[in-house]
């Protein structure tokens, strides 16, 4: 009896024992798939973390960059964006010389331009307003330039006694002026944001001047003079001030130096009488040039403007010319102001509209010991100027000036082939 009991309790054990060793095991191996999943998840957490650690100093790398960008790739973007194309950098001046998002975004089907000498730019821009040249690349700009004037002077020399009736002389003159200088200008980027330049001009001039006399019996004289020589030589530095941002114009300060190289005024040939028998090819003295101008990129198009002021250092002639003793000779500083827009029509053709005038100090002479001096200038021109892109590299750049007021040359007209390297 005893040993059935026994027996009996055993079995009621083990049955107890067996569902709850069962659940043990089961609970073991829920476990186990918890423990393996979190695994995964810390793997993939680990995994997207080193991407997210990548990307972080793949974008510190891009704003580095973008702080870099020169201004002329600032206004190539603004150019490109303006004819649907986004895949060029932002950049001037052009330049050009040369503001939005600095991200390119090409265009589906067309493969990005790798080359940042390829980039487009708005060629169209007056000289020394455009883009700059990008670091390590250089320009070479070869140009020809053809300037137009023609003045007609009525004087009375006498008395009027009534309305109608004079007693004296009557002059008229007709001076017809033409100069066509070809030259060849080279720019370099040194740093994303400084450029330098220089600028070999030759100048080749003919005027034409004829005067009627009336007195007794009219008289007509007719004098046509000619120069030929190496110009005045420029060498130019432009630099970037700001950060290229969206919504907002981008600044380039200017230095120029103007040298004396062109055959001065007081140097040519001259007859007896201090007549000039000879032009000029240079002014005859030296000057520096300070200015800033701006490029504001607003689709479609990019507003320009520029402001320069130019001293003339005074010289002393120290000479006699037909017996007039000439000393101390201050040609007068300027102020030059230019304002307008440009406009790209397709990513080969852009033009540019604008105004540009300058006021010129009087000039001051001592002549004899006798200070004398000019009137001050008026030049203001309209403006207007085209661009053809040819290939990659090579630009085909024309641009017009048409005087408005009475002291700036009736036309000027610009013919440049840039090629960027």
């Amino acid at each position: 009896m005893g040993s059935r009991t026994a027996f009996a309790a055993a079995a009621i054990c083990a049955a107890i024992a067996s569902p709850a060793a069962a659940q043990t095991e089961s609970i073991e191996q829920r476990l186990r798939a918890l423990e393996a999943v979190v695994s995964a998840q810390a793997a993939r957490i680990e995994a997207q973390q080193r991407a997210l650690d990548d990307q972080s100093a793949e974008l510190g790398a891009l704003r580095r960059e973008a702080f870099d960008r020169p201004i002329a790739t600032q206004a190539e973007l603004a150019d490109v964006r303006a004819r649907g194309v986004a895949d060029d950098q932002v950049n001037p001046a052009s330049p050009g010389p040369r503001s939005v998002a600095e991200t390119p975004a090409g265009p589906v089907g067309q493969a990005p331009i790798e080359d940042p000498a390829d980039n487009v730019q708005l060629a169209a821009l007056p000289e020394n307003t455009g883009v700059l040249t990008p670091k390590g690349h250089g320009v070479i700009e070869p140009s020809l330039r053809y300037v137009h004037g023609s003045n007609n002077r009525l004087v009375f020399r006498g008395v009027e006694i009534v309305t109608g009736v004079q007693i004296g002389v009557i002059e008229a003159s007709d001076a017809d002026r033409n100069t066509l200088s070809p030259s060849i200008a080279a720019r370099y980027g040194l740093t994303n944001r400084l450029e330098v330049e220089a600028v070999l001009p030759y100048v080749n001039r003919s005027d034409r001047v004829t005067t009627l006399a009336q007195r007794d019996q009219t008289s007509t004289r007719t004098v046509s003079l000619d120069g030929s020589d190496i110009g005045d030589v420029e060498l130019g530095l432009r630099y970037q001030l700001n950060r290229a941002r969206a919504g907002r114009p981008v600044f380039i300060g200017s230095l120029r130096y103007k040298s004396d190289t062109g055959t001065s005024p007081f140097e040519i040939d001259r007859d007896e009488f201090g007549v000039a028998t000879a032009l000029a090819t240079g002014s005859g003295f030296k000057g520096g040039q300070a200015g800033v101008s701006f490029l504001y990129p607003t689709d479609p198009a990019v507003i320009f403007g520029s402001l320069a002021y130019l001293y003339n250092a005074p010289k002393d002639i120290n000479r006699d010319i037909g017996g007039v003793r000439v000393g101390e000779v201050d040609p007068g500083d300027a102020i030059a102001a230019s304002a307008g827009f440009g406009f790209a029509l397709n990513p080969q053709f852009s033009f540019s509209l604008g105004y540009s005038h300058t006021y010129v100090d009087k000039t001051t002479s001592f002549l004899n010991n006798v200070k004398q001096e000019a009137e001050a200038l008026q030049v203001g021109s309209m403006t207007f100027g085209w661009s053809l892109r040819l290939t990659p590299r090579l630009t085909l750049s024309n641009s017009y000036e048409f005087g408005v007021t009475s002291d700036a040359p009736d036309v000027s007209v610009v013919v440049r082939l840039p090629y960027r390297f």
